[in-house]
């Protein structure tokens, strides 16, 4: 069972982790730090047990050193400086070949506000929203009929999320959203099921249903090993209709597919409960990859155990064509 996908054969070409060299980058100067090493962790053990010679490199910003002769550099870095397209970049103009988003459809994709766009454009359901300034006192009237949710441009995980149901839960959500830049998006609110579908090579896996235990799906649901939060409960697949099903993940590929996302995601939507209809929250370039993520459960669930699925990432990034930065 190590060796598993040690050396897989895809048509003529033989792709072999045993004989490579990889970097895995971890950590980043985000609000996600925390899960980017569990996610490190994880996936350098799952390697090193497919023969491949590691190396696991704290990130911090553009300065990074890498040892000589990586072949791969593994981007596990969540949130900002790993999905925004910079660590892209910045591995573009040395040459690295790395997994995952490009540089280009890394930073649609963490921009909140140009994907709903690009989603809209697309057709692909997603609920309405607005982006507002974050000014001075006193906070604007509510710009959606409430509830409604309002987020951060740019931060994943829940960073920053808060379901406002009154008008007097606004100006202290706002003023909490100034944190994190002088834009804001608020979204109409869904009543309904979380849902997720992580995608591989252009392919939806399986539904994952997401029911947290307390609240929504927020940083301590999703992590209770990080701040002793209430936890989540996980059905995979969902107990969906089929035609349900379809609906969901082709909504799903669509998100993914409009972003120009290369390799792998995992899309976030919303399952409206009086009439079933699908919408899409966001597109996350670096899911996570911790003992509690959902692509490696989604992946377990379409028969792909975990270092199988570490082993596919890689090569379907080394052989995704890259346009080095500034062509």
């Amino acid at each position: 069972m190590q060796n598993r996908a040690a050396a897989l054969e895809y048509g003529c070409m033989s792709f072999q982790i045993d004989q490579l060299t990889i970097a895995v980058l971890k950590g980043g100067p985000g609000s996600e730090r925390e899960v980017s090493l569990a996610s490190a962790r994880s996936v350098a053990e799952a390697l090193q047990g497919l023969g491949a010679r590691v190396f696991e490199v704290d990130v911090a910003g553009a300065d990074f050193e890498l040892p000589d002769g990586i072949d791969l550099a593994y981007n596990l870095i969540h949130g900002t400086f790993g999905e925004d397209g910079e660590v892209q970049a910045e591995l573009e103009r040395r040459g690295v070949p790395y997994t995952g988003a490009g540089v280009a459809s890394s930073r649609l994709a963490f921009d909140k506000a140009a994907s709903k766009e690009r989603f809209v454009d697309a057709g692909v359901p997603t609920p309405r929203s607005r982006v507002i300034e974050l000014g001075g006192d006193p906070a604007p009237a509510p710009p959606l009929p409430l509830p409604m949710v309002a987020k951060p441009l740019r931060e994943g995980s829940s960073v920053g999320v808060h379901i406002i149901r009154e008008p007097g839960e606004l100006p202290p959500a706002l003023a909490d959203l100034r944190r994190f830049g002088k834009e804001a998006l608020v979204e109409e609110y869904i009543e309904g099921r979380e849902l997720t579908v992580a995608i591989l090579d252009d392919a939806a896996l399986p539904v994952i249903h997401i029911r947290p235990r307390s609240g929504f799906y927020d940083m301590s649901n999703k992590y209770p090993w990080l701040n002793q939060g209430g936890g989540t409960d996980y059905f995979c697949p969902a107990d969906l209709p089929d035609e349900v099903t379809k609906a969901v993940q082709q909504a799903a590929l669509g998100a993914h597919r409009c972003l120009g996302v290369e390799v792998y995601s995992r899309v976030d939507l919303l399952l409206r409960e009086s009439d079933l209809s699908a919408f899409v929250l966001e597109v996350n370039t670096i899911p996570g990859m911790t003992s509690s993520s959902l692509l490696p459960k989604a992946a377990a669930a379409a028969g792909i155990d975990f270092p199988a699925l570490c082993a596919e990432i890689a090569r379907l990034s080394l052989a995704e064509p890259r346009t080095p930065a500034g062509e």
